[in-house]
């Protein structure tokens, strides 16, 4: 493993192979956002984007929780001249970086260890694969302290649970077990606490010797089905599928089911 691991890093970088590792890491903040790790957050998923040799991301948090959201510190009215403009925050700093996970051709994978509220909830959600701690905690805190959700949130929620529980965590806050939050379809997985890391690991480990190319575009396939109809998705999976047969790991792929050997991708196109 190498990279950045200079402890006072608001986000610790590291290389797993064709994993890239980034570790948010204000853990006496709860890992809360200042403009520092917003920064150097938005510069990893940058460099996961640039570099052929990334072929996955893993996400998670220094200490005992994942994300706290946004530190208030940095944006407490009582210090301000005039109301704060949160609303150049959020085109600043969150939606550039929910949109650069989104759109990464790469597959992005959460691991949630403990409390994920604000922000940081719908920032896990933004992922492709989320696992999570089963002490782990999802809240939309937004309700206490007079905003609305986030980073995606009014439309993660909706459309991974449906209006009625979208509505009830938004409108309440109320935290979410990771139990019930995989009983209800909102992440894919939950681990006891001391195996969280080594199954995310071993998951970012497979995705990344995956065919790097087809991964990319199924993820891109799934997330426009949200808008699509029928007729749309069934032109876009042809369209997606005539790239995806075109690249070297399809060959592969087939050449290994014929040999009865185990393939071996590139992640090329």
């Amino acid at each position: 493993m190498t990279g950045n691991a200079a402890g006072d890093a608001p986000v610790l970088v590291e290389r797993r192979g064709g994993v890239l590792v980034l570790t948010l890491n204000r853990p006496d903040r709860l890992n809360s956002f200042n403009e520092a790790q917003h920064l150097a957050l938005r510069a990893g998923f940058e460099s996961a984007r640039d570099e052929a040799d990334v072929r996955a991301v893993l996400l998670t948090g220094a200490g005992r929780g994942f994300c706290a959201g946004q530190d208030l510190g940095d944006r407490d009215p009582a210090k301000m001249t005039g109301a704060p403009d949160l609303g150049e925050t959020i085109e600043r700093f969150y939606n550039p970086l929910i949109r650069l996970i989104r759109s990464l051709e790469k597959p992005v994978i959460c691991a949630v260890n403990g409390v994920a509220a604000g922000a940081g909830a719908n920032i896990a959600l933004a992922c492709d694969i989320v696992l999570a701690a089963r002490s782990a905690k999802f809240i939309q805190a937004f309700a206490k302290i007079g905003l609305v959700p986030d980073s995606g949130g009014t439309w993660s929620l909706p459309h991974l649970l449906g209006e009625a529980r979208a509505k009830g965590l938004a409108l309440t806050g109320q935290p979410l077990p990771a139990e019930t939050a995989l009983a209800w379809g909102l992440i894919w997985q939950v681990c006891d606490d001391d195996q969280l890391m080594g199954e995310a690991f071993a998951l970012a480990d497979s995705l990344a010797s995956g065919p790097t190319v087809g991964l990319g575009l199924t993820k891109q396939a799934i997330q426009a089905a949200a808008t699509n109809n029928l007729d749309a998705q069934l032109d876009l999976e042809r369209d997606l599928q005539r790239q995806a047969g075109r690249t070297p790991d399809y060959a592969e792929g087939v050449a290994a089911f014929l040999a009865k050997r185990p393939p071996v991708y590139s992640g090329r196109r």
